[in-house]
Order: C-alpha cells, then sequence, then structure tokens
C-alpha cells in the first residue's frame, strides 16, 4: 500500500467511525473526541484530515450522498419495473451503508446552516434524477413520482431510525 492509499484507507475509516457515531448519538452529542477514540488515532490527526466536525459530518454526508446517486444512475429497468428497481437500490443502500444513508435521509433536522443547504442540494439533485428517470420512461406525472419516492425514503428512513416498523405496512 502506498502513503497516499494508507492516508486515503484511515481516511476511510474515520469517515465509517464518523457515520456510526453521528448516527447512534447525533451530531450534537458525537465529538471529534469520540471519533478519534472509535478509530484509535488522535483528535489532532481527525483534524489533519477534516478541519472541524461540521466539516466531518459534512464529508460523511456527501460520501452517501455519491452513493445515493450512483445506485440511482445505476438502476436498468423496463419502465414498468423501475419504481419497484428504484426502491430495490434503496433497500440495498440501507442494507449495505444503513449509517450514512440514514445521516443523510434525516439530515433535514440538522439546523447548522452549511449543513441544511448541503442537504437541500442533496435532494434537489436526488429529486431532478429521479423525475429524469420517470420522465424518460413515460410516467404521466413524473415529478409527483420523484417527490412520493422520496416521501417514501423519508418515512423508512424515520421507521428505521426510531424503530417503528408499523410505519411500514407494505414490508
Amino acid at each position: 500500500m502506498t502513503p497516499r492509499e494508507d492516508q486515503q484507507s484511515r481516511r476511510q475509516h474515520i469517515l465509517e467511525a464518523a457515520a456510526a457515531l453521528f448516527a447512534e448519538r447525533g451530531y450534537y452529542k458525537t465529538t471529534t473526541a469520540d471519533v478519534a477514540r472509535a478509530v484509535g488515532v488522535t483528535q489532532p490527526y481527525v483534524f489533519h484530515f477534516f478541519k472541524s466536525k461540521e466539516e466531518l459530518y459534512l464529508a460523511v454526508l456527501e460520501q452517501a450522498a455519491k452513493q445515493i446517486r450512483h445506485a440511482f444512475e445505476s438502476v436498468e429497468a423496463p419502465p414498468e419495473r423501475l419504481k419497484e428497481a428504484l426502491g430495490k437500490a434503496f433497500e440495498k443502500l440501507l442494507a449495505d451503508n444503513r449509517n450514512a444513508i440514514l445521516l443523510v435521509m434525516m439530515s433535514y433536522a440538522i439546523p447548522e446552516p452549511a449543513v441544511r443547504e448541503f442537504t437541500r442540494q442533496c435532494f434537489d439533485a436526488v429529486y431532478d434524477r429521479l423525475k429524469a428517470r420517470f420522465e424518460a420512461a413515460g410516467f404521466p406525472n413524473p415529478g409527483n413520482e420523484a417527490s412520493a419516492f422520496i416521501g417514501t425514503g423519508l418515512v423508512i428512513s424515520l421507521s428505521e431510525s426510531v424503530g417503528l416498523n408499523k410505519l411500514l405496512p407494505w414490508c
């Protein structure tokens, strides 16, 4: 492993630990010292990669947002199976990257301006991509389909976050 690859690997470990801690404890109750302890490094080492807790949180969100975009862009399905295929892609995202995906889906609740702006941009991009997919598939109301899909994702995320499966009667 080259020094650059080693540094990227350590950065990734920090992001993974931060995602787990932010998901478990929330943004305000998680400190960079907690993240450092979880990874087995010093707090200054975390600051080597991320200048603040907010920057670390935004990096976790950005990585998860990229995973979401990639998952939805990778879906190939005939029009009559598009919604189901997109839903399965979201299920796989939750199964593979639960903490980070839930953080993105619930990040609208963090009042920090940079987090709110990131969240707005992320959901806007996902909406535009979904709408374009539904449009290309010939859905009569692609904007409504995109909104409903995101809304369902938010309900699933809420259910996962608080352990209230009865919100998901279709599952």
